[in-house]
């Protein structure tokens, strides 16, 4: 038996059979996942036209999303501790389908508000748990690349999902677009409850039974774990203002059509794409030449995001529209990198039988940007001198996050040394209160 609870042959990890064919389900069940997310700011003009919606009031429809969201990560997180991640994953997504059904008809902003935040509460949970189903399917020293596909399962949600819908919303109306994704939803449930299974690996009661468990005070307290949430919350920041002001920015801030917009929203996702397949396999090549997982995971995912920062700091003092995009896509497109790192190094050193409630706790954290900056944007161009001023104060502050929330990450992410340090404090700790009540 591995340290992770694992089964091993000639001192490696099996990859089980059909672990690809899980990845490929999770993979769908993101691009699901996210072409939902994106809706509102695909269709924000019409929303807010429709609506008679102010910046400030659709600042708070994409913020709402997100109310919920970091509660439910936290309380699925620790369910998915003892429940079977394949039936968590099939409830989520039956959530995620009811929940777009309502706008079909004719509906208020506090309806939309509401079933927002209904969705919000079943995506909370969902990159998380479907990271966790992952990883009982490939051993650490593989988990990497996998986790870049399912990373893109976000990227290709937008690629995908943004011609189809904008279509819908040019050509019919926006209310027709969510009710696409509700059938969207409705396929994944059935292609889930037909193939999908429970991974093999690190089954948490064989975990629990061999594995020290180290209290969840010390992980959430570790420097890696705060390193994570810290870089990659500069991340979430720029990514949550790409799902609901992107489409708008390109609209009414830079002049071009709603057709138009359609296709240019894809192309950070592309760049996004990219980055967060490439930072996967570069990953994973550096572990199998022998560096340590501080540069191959820690380094690798920090920088980007402090280039990323820099580049679209530079934004505002570039002259063009085409100019002004392409620092736009460059700058926020380079942030996927840290998501492809941050789960696995918490799986480097956190418990089988606690890394479900880690990763949903990590989650939780690092998504409350999505509360923050959409609402941020709204009020920065409500109160500016000009809309496309508003714009780009907003995206200088978008900038300025991601330099420190890059910086924090290379200051902090040491996985290679995290768990030998918080095993030996446990061990330390169990060893005093045994001391403490044996009788002398």
């Amino acid at each position: 038996m591995s340290a992770q609870g694992t089964p091993a042959v000639a001192g490696k990890t099996r990859t089980p059979k059909g672990a690809w064919t899980i990845t490929f389900l999770l993979f769908l069940f993101m691009l699901v996942n996210f072409a939902d997310k994106i809706v509102v700011g695909l269709a924000g003009v019409p929303i807010m036209t429709d609506l008679k919606l102010t910046p400030e009031q659709f600042g708070l429809l994409g913020s709402s999303f997100f109310f919920l969201f970091s509660i439910a990560a936290i309380v699925v997180g620790f369910i998915v501790n003892k429940v079977p991640t394949r039936w968590v994953l099939l409830t989520l997504a039956v959530i995620w389908a009811l929940a777009q059904f309502p706008m079909v008809g004719t509906v208020s902003f506090t309806t939309l508000l509401i079933c927002r935040i209904v969705l919000g509460a079943g995506e909370g949970p969902a990159a998380s748990v479907a990271m966790h189903a992952l990883y009982k399917w490939f051993p650490d020293e593989k988990r990497t690349l996998p986790t870049a596909v399912l990373s893109q399962g976000s990227a290709f949600g937008v690629i995908l999902a943004v011609p189809a819908l904008n279509w819908i919303i040019v050509n019919h109306s926006w209310h027709y677009a969510f009710g696409a994704l509700g059938v969207v939803g409705l396929i994944w449930v059935a292609a889930w409850l037909a193939l999908g299974k429970e991974g093999p690996l690190g089954d948490t009661q064989i975990s629990a039974a061999t594995e020290p468990k180290i209290p969840y005070l010390q992980l959430l307290t570790s420097r890696t774990f705060i390193g994570c949430v810290a870089a990659t919350f500069g991340a979430y920041w720029a990514l949550s203002l790409g799902l609901t002001w992107f489409t708008p920015f390109i609209v009414k801030g830079l002049g071009f059509s709603q057709s138009q917009a359609g296709f240019i929203s894809i192309l950070p996702w592309v760049f996004g794409a990219t980055i967060v397949i490439l930072t996967g396999w570069i990953s994973q090549v550096m572990m199998a030449r022998g560096y340590n997982t501080r540069a191959a995971r820690g380094v690798l995912g920090s920088v980007p995001l402090v280039i990323g920062g820099l580049i679209l700091a530079m934004m505002p003092h570039v002259q063009g529209a085409g100019l002004q995009i392409a620092f736009l896509v460059v700058g926020s497109g380079l942030c996927g990198a840290i998501y492809v790192v941050c789960p696995p190094m918490l799986g480097e050193f956190t418990p089988t039988s606690q890394r479900g409630a880690i990763l949903a706790i990590y989650g939780a954290l690092y998504t409350l940007a999505g509360i923050i900056a959409p609402a941020v944007m709204g009020t920065v161009i409500q109160r500016a001198g000009s809309t496309i001023d508003g714009y780009m104060t907003g995206f200088t502050i978008n900038a300025v996050i991601m330099v420190c929330s890059g910086l924090l990450g290379l200051l902090l992410l040491w996985p290679n040394t995290e768990r030998a340090r918080l095993t030996r404090a446990a061990a330390s700790q169990a060893s005093a209160l045994k001391g403490a009540v044996s009788p002398t």
